[in-house]
């Protein structure tokens, strides 16, 4: 299950204190605090992704596998492909 983050709205619409619960992805967001009862908003949190390594899922190699593209920054406006389909080499004027 996965863990949603949640700010108890204070009575002047800024976001409180926040918290943190395991939630189904089918469960509807709460509306107030599970224990306290005040209102609160779940909070968009960005994903995290584990570092690209030989072992990680984002590896280079999974990636082609998987037909993605990925270039990497090598200079002030140039990009070399790490992994997938492409031109070796993006340069932006």
């Amino acid at each position: 299950m996965p863990t949603y983050r949640y700010a108890i709205v204070n009575k002047d619409g800024s976001d409180g204190e926040t918290f943190e619960i395991f939630q189904r992805i089918s469960d509807s967001p709460l509306s107030t605090h599970p224990e306290s009862g005040l209102p609160v908003r779940r909070v968009p949190v960005a994903p995290l992704f584990q570092a690209t390594t030989e072992k990680s899922k984002l590896s280079n190699k999974n990636l082609d596998r998987l037909g993605f593209t990925k270039y990497e920054r090598s200079d002030k406006g140039i990009f070399e492909k790490k992994a997938g389909q492409g031109p070796d080499v993006l340069r932006a004027d």
